[in-house]
């Protein structure tokens, strides 16, 4: 495909903020010539008003120049929800130690000293935008997004050493996908079904981490544990199919780079706080409080539905694992509830929510 032929809604927008004429113009042809849309601007004043206005891609700007200069333009770029985000390079004609420390703590993310080669600028800019393209794409939560997320690290980011494609693992109701104490090896990602996390107490009891469905991942925290063991165990509830992520790639897209790293734990970090949430929730409220939360939550999650026939059956022993409480005072609870027009039972003893605001008044102030 020709230069001409690509669309101008396909070019990367690139603001050169540059107060040297000849440095300017040369600069902008060099970037249209590889066929970026270039806007260009003469001072750091008129650079902020184009950058606010029509957000680029990337700005490119010269550290020395009149009315603002490159810090100012980056602080002030930084802190403006129109432009934060937006990769940013410095030109400059100096190379001083202490230059190149205050750009970086104000957020640059590279150099480029003047003068450079073609090349160089080229490369710089492809870098930048090429990662900056990676960290704002949205994957979504099931295998198709998790592929095209381990398939975009390995493009763009040169992650050679992880696979490009998993494999599902089916397994049934009341399998064990990993038990407490087990040695941790790799990273679950649920594509259908459902899944419950839960460690043993010192009587013998489950306390029950978390109810997991597809979209979520399970085993994140055991395999970042220096223990190097399975921190609690995970049973299906229903019939389930998952992808393995060996822990090898787990720790390359962990730790070989910092954007990726930062990705991904974004990815995989869906049930970090309501696991902290249902800690407090446990030591704080009382048992209705406990039951209505943990009924919203599931609620919410899509594990509890409003039709008759859809939803997952919880046993009322899982249920009564989550909220900290004796199975029987769970059911008592829960038969209040029924009694007071709350809840009621579908199909094999599905719980469906009737009252759905009176329940967020029990778990916010009862």
């Amino acid at each position: 495909m020709r230069t001409n032929d690509i669309t101008q809604e396909a070019m990367k927008k690139i603001l050169l903020i540059e107060d040297n004429i000849d440095v300017r113009e040369n600069t902008a042809d060099i970037l249209k010539l590889h066929n970026y849309d270039v806007v260009t601007a003469e001072n750091g004043q008129i650079g902020i008003e184009k950058a606010k206005r029509y957000p680029p891609d990337l700005i490119l700007c010269d550290i020395m120049m009149p009315v603002k200069d490159g810090y100012d333009v980056l602080e002030e770029l930084s802190n403006a929800k129109e432009t934060i985000g937006i990769p940013f390079i410095f030109l400059t004609a100096k190379s001083e130690r202490t230059d190149f420390r205050k750009g970086m703590n104000l957020g640059a993310d590279d150099y480029l000293t003047k003068p450079f080669e073609e090349h160089e600028l080229i490369e710089a800019i492809e870098t930048r935008v090429r990662k900056n393209d990676f960290l704002r794409k949205e994957f979504s939560r099931n295998i198709e997004g998790i592929n095209a997320f381990i398939q975009e690290a390995h493009n763009y980011l040169n992650l050679e050493q992880i696979e490009k494609e998993y494999r599902p693992k089916s397994y049934d109701k009341k399998d064990f996908v990993f038990r407490e104490g087990d040695g941790a090896h790799t990273l679950y990602f649920i594509e259908r079904g459902a899944i419950k996390t839960y460690r043993s107490t010192e009587s013998g009891k489950e306390f029950v981490t978390g109810i997991h469905k597809a979209g979520d991942f399970i085993g994140q925290l055991s395999l970042m544990s220096p223990k190097g063991v399975y921190l609690e165990t995970a049973m299906a509830i229903d019939a389930t199919e998952v992808y393995a992520i060996p822990k090898a790639d787990f720790i390359h897209l962990v730790d070989d780079n910092r954007e990726v790293s930062h990705k991904f734990m974004d990815i995989i970090s869906n049930n970090l706080i309501e696991v902290q949430d249902q800690l407090v929730n446990m030591a704080y409220s009382t048992v209705r409080q406990r039951v209505a939360k943990a009924l919203l939550s599931l609620y919410n999650k899509g594990i509890i539905k409003d039709s008759y026939y859809e939803g997952l059956d919880i046993p009322r022993e899982d249920f009564a694992g989550m909220i900290g409480t004796a199975t029987e005072t769970a059911i008592r609870t829960l038969s209040e509830f029924r009694e007071e027009g709350l809840i009621t039972m579908g199909h094999a003893r599905r719980i469906i929510l009737l009252d759905k605001e009176e329940l967020q008044n029990i778990a916010d102030n009862y």
